[in-house]
């Protein structure tokens, strides 16, 4: 180690230290310059490209994230509602229910026209874009923040989704469930379903909900008869519906034309529509006038008495019918319909003074029209106005029907070969004693019934007693028929068993006690102008749901009382409209058979008739209007009374000839019961009771079964032409014996076939199937000698 001294080395601790040398600047030489003031505003390239993969990252997550979570939700309550539609038997609207004006229908339903008029108005690339137009919506939402207006920016998909799955409001959530629902629902279901679905629940104004009910709504169509005129215009609606509506806002005219004809070019852009056809059109402006969907008028009884007999006969339940969405075709026949309106404006309504008359404003009417072969009602009258007077009186049960009970009485005791108290058999010229308050023989209890104003008519034949409408005698004949027969018969014809009073099985049932409906008894006369077939009435021609059908339940007909029984109830019943108490039926200007009736105190005026081709029934009734109570009728239209044979049989007889027209008058092919005109006086006298010159037989009634049938041919009675003669042929003896010449002025026997018929018969009792004048067949044809009437 060397003594010399060694360097010394300068001590860090203490030595002062040089700045570091500057780093070079950036510049020209390569340098980068220091980013200062405003620079640092802006981001780098790195920095953006960062924020741009986090934003795509975020989008991306909210996009699968909110793809995940927002699932399609149920229908919402507005979307599922549906009118139902009841129409005519021709197809055409009698009304719509519901809160909803809608009728869903398949997209096969919908003209082709339609469907391209829409997609040309909304979204023509429907069936090639996807389910969202994002390009769309960002302009839509541009031009809103800018002011030029709300746009949905949607697709038809979307407005479906808004239309069916969500609400109207306008908010971002709604917007983005839309977005996610849209996207979901295009991978789930085809563009026709959506179309389809789009089409049902677009709103039209005018309250039509989808394109059915506003094909109906503007034009009285379908939405299959739309061409491309008519489609183009509803398909400018759902930009605007209320504005566009060229009827109640006229001056939007040429804004709505504009828009009508951007739809019908699209439709030529894209093949939909030709140039040729495209230029020979005119703006179709909608009806003004369409057929009101509201329940006023007949619409609403009507729709009303249809709901309670679909879910009365189990066809569609009640739960089911509120949901809506049936499409109801009644059997109801629109012609006939106004005719029974018309009607009973003319003979009733229009004679009414309310203002004048108090109990004018008590006057209600009701009435039910029945196809006796088909049992189909073609025409009811249930009031005034289903918005002021909400009963619908062809179905309420609490009237009594009065003397048009009295047919029943005397039907069964034909159907239960009854005898009278002194066993002779109740036939058509039968003799009972007619004194007003006579009591009734043959009953546990006193029953003295008053005939009308209190007239006695003495010794009266069956068919004189029901021309006039006698109390007395009717009473009797139900003690010798037996009330509880009387009941059977008028429930087999076509009464509810459990109308109100016809469990009182006494002799008043005779006279009406009964409170049955208008329609109840219409489809009982209906059965004896069926010549005693009874079939339940029905109001339903089809039933619909979308494509679906339901089944209705088979009509099942059964021969409720004989024919003979049918028929000769019929034959006396002509007599009530040709001289009795209905001669007002006689504007019919057609073979008809009926009774009139009225209830106890006047409260209800009634007649029930019939031709061979319809049945009909017509009452006047009087309720409070504030109380609701029955009130007589006394005073109303200016009249002392008001009785069967007025108004009620002159609203029969005009709606009959209008229901009618054009049709092939028909005359009543009629077998009558055995002895059908043979008299039957009582045992315990030899006279028979008045009788008119010329009538040797004493029956009171001089007419030989021609001139009282107006032609009639009948079977088994005896011919009387101013003399008698009676040859019958007894039990077993099937021969026909003449036992008289049929001369003017001379005799001719009665013929009747015996009980087990002949080799010239068919078998029957009466021997029908003897033909000619002698014959059993019944067949009614007009009478050269005199006019029907």
């Amino acid at each position: 180690m060397s003594d010399e001294p060694q360097p010394q080395q300068p001590d860090r601790g203490w030595a002062p230290r040089r700045p570091p040398a500057a780093a070079p600047r950036r510049g020209k030489a390569g340098g980068t310059p220091q980013r200062t003031g405003w620079r640092l505003l802006i981001p780098t390239r790195r920095t953006a490209l960062g924020s741009l993969l986090i934003a795509a990252l975020l989008l991306v997550g909210g996009f699968f994230l909110g793809y995940h979570l927002v699932q399609i939700p149920a229908a919402n309550a507005l979307a599922t509602q549906q009118a139902n539609v009841y129409l005519y038997a021709d197809g055409s609207v009698i009304a719509r229910d519901g809160e909803v004006n809608r009728e869903n229908v398949a997209l096969a339903q919908i003209s082709e026209d339609a469907q391209h008029a829409v997609l040309a108005a909304e979204d023509r690339d429907f069936y090639t874009e996807s389910a969202v137009d994002p390009q769309a919506m960002i302009r839509a939402a541009w031009n809103t923040a800018t002011g030029k207006g709300k746009q949905s920016g949607s697709t038809i998909t979307q407005q479906y989704v808004k239309n069916y799955y969500l609400r109207q409001e306008q908010t971002v959530t709604r917007k983005v469930k839309e977005f996610f629902i849209s996207i979901k629902l295009d991978r789930e279901q085809s563009k026709d379903q959506i179309l389809e679905g789009y089409l049902n629940t677009s709103f039209f104004g005018r309250g039509a909900y989808g394109i059915q009910a506003a094909a109906h709504a503007y034009y009285g169509i379908d939405a299959s008869e739309l061409d491309a005129g008519r489609a183009a215009y509803l398909a400018a609606l759902v930009n605007a519906p209320s504005q566009y509506d060229v009827i109640t806002h006229p001056e939007n005219r040429e804004a709505v034309e504009r828009r009508w004809n951007y739809v019908l070019d699209g439709m030529v852009d894209e093949g939909w529509l030709s140039p040729s056809e495209r230029a020979g059109m005119r703006f179709p402006a909608p009806k003004e006038t369409t057929l009101p969907t509201g329940l006023s008028g007949q619409r609403g009884y009507i729709v009303t008495i249809v709901k309670n007999h679909l879910i009365e006969n189990d066809i569609v339940d009640e739960a089911s019918l509120d949901a809506g969405g049936y499409r109801i075709t009644t059997t109801l026949q629109k012609d006939r319909q106004d005719a029974f309106v018309d009607a009973v404006n003319d003979n009733l309504m229009d004679r009414l003074d309310p203002k004048n008359r108090k109990v004018d404003t008590h006057v209600r009417a009701g009435g039910a029209s029945v196809d006796p072969r088909t049992g189909k009602v073609v025409a009811m009258y249930n009031g005034v106005d289903y918005v002021k007077q909400y009963t619908p009186n062809a179905t309420r049960r609490d009237f009594q029907v009065g003397s048009s009970f009295k047919p029943f009485v005397f039907t069964s005791a034909v159907e239960n070969d009854s005898r009278t108290q002194d066993g002779r058999p109740i036939t058509p010229n039968t003799v009972y004693d007619g004194t007003s308050e006579r009591p009734v023989q043959g009953w546990g209890g006193h029953y003295a019934p008053e005939n009308e104003d209190h007239r006695d008519y003495g010794k009266i034949t069956v068919r004189e007693a029901t021309d006039k409408s006698v109390n007395a005698v009717y009473a009797q004949m139900a003690v010798d028929v037996g009330p509880d027969k009387v009941r059977q018969t008028a429930i087999d014809l076509g009464l509810s068993k459990n109308t109100p009073s016809l469990d009182d099985a006494g002799p008043s049932i005779a006279l009406g006690v009964a409170t049955a409906s208008v329609l109840d008894m219409a489809e009982a006369y209906a059965t004896l102008a069926n010549h005693g077939r009874h079939g339940a009435y029905t109001m339903i021609e089809k039933v619909t749901k979308g494509p679906d059908t339901v089944e209705l339940p088979e009509r099942r007909t059964r021969q409720a009382v004989s024919r003979q029984a049918a028929d000769t109830t019929t034959s006396v019943l002509r007599g009530v409209v040709e001289k009795g108490t209905a001669t007002a039926a006689q504007t019919a200007g057609r073979p008809a058979a009926g009774k009139t009736g009225t209830a106890e105190e006047d409260t209800a005026a009634w007649f029930a008739g019939y031709t061979p081709d319809l049945a009909t029934v017509v009452a006047v009734m009087g309720q409070d209007p504030v109380t609701a109570g029955h009130t007589p009728l006394y005073g109303a239209m200016g009249l002392p009374r008001v009785n069967g044979g007025g108004a009620p049989a002159e609203i029969w007889g005009q709606y009959t000839r209008d229901a009618l027209q054009g049709q092939p008058v028909k005359a009543f092919d009629l077998r009558l019961q055995p002895g059908a005109w043979r008299t039957q006086p009582p045992d315990d006298d030899t006279s028979t009771g008045p009788s008119s010159p010329g009538d040797p037989t004493g029956s009171g009634d001089s007419r030989t079964p021609d001139e009282d049938s107006g032609g009639e041919e009948q079977t088994g009675g005896g011919r009387t032409d101013g003399g008698t003669g009676d040859t019958t042929g007894g039990d077993g003896d099937g021969g026909t014996t003449d036992g008289g010449t049929a001369t003017d002025g001379g005799t001719t026997g009665d013929t009747t076939g015996g009980d087990t018929g002949d080799d010239s018969g068919d078998g029957d009792a009466n021997g029908d199937g003897l033909t000619g004048q002698d014959g059993l067949t019944g067949a009614l044809t007009q009478n050269n000698r005199r006019d029907w009437w």
